[in-house]
């Protein structure tokens, strides 16, 4: 794992043996997701989704990592350049990769979610995909329904 990424999950995880640091349901897991989130976010990514631009942190994450923790965790975050997208979207795919690892299935709901999207933005680089924006007002509309089919084959 790269030294500087070693070094954001070494201030955080020590900073979390305190359990008197933990928020209800905190799990040793989150602290990868979190340190993901943030890297995504230091990327701007061209090919996320519109709605997906950037990751909000969890309010319990955020009032529990420590404050001078997270300026330190940020400041090493923003010290990461990467020249290419693809680099950025490989440096991100790579971090999963290893973070994940280390976790049981069940330790793993947050950063499988994290990993979906950054799996299907990893798509639409390799397919060339332009983002289209998602229309909500679009979706939020009834839809007219289908007139049944008689043939019950066939409904």
């Amino acid at each position: 794992m790269h030294a500087t990424i070693e070094k954001i999950l070494d201030i955080w995880h020590t900073h979390f043996k305190d359990e008197t640091n933990h928020y209800s349901e905190f799990e040793d897991s989150d602290i990868e997701y979190f340190v993901g989130c943030l890297l995504y976010n230091h990327f701007h990514f061209t090919k996320a989704l519109d709605t997906m631009k950037t990751i909000d942190l969890s309010y319990d994450f955020l009032e529990s990592c420590g404050e001078s923790e997270y300026e330190e965790v940020l400041e090493l975050i923003n010290s990461i350049e990467l020249e290419s997208e693809e680099e950025k979207l490989s440096f991100l795919q790579n971090y999963l990769k290893e973070a994940r690892a280390k976790y049981t299935q069940d330790e793993l709901y947050l950063l499988n979610r994290l990993n979906y999207h950054v799996e299907g933005m990893a798509q639409r680089y390799k397919e060339d995909v332009k983002v289209e924006k998602v229309d909500f007002e679009a979706l939020a509309q009834p839809q007219k329904k289908q007139p049944r089919n008689p043939n019950p084959l066939l409904r």
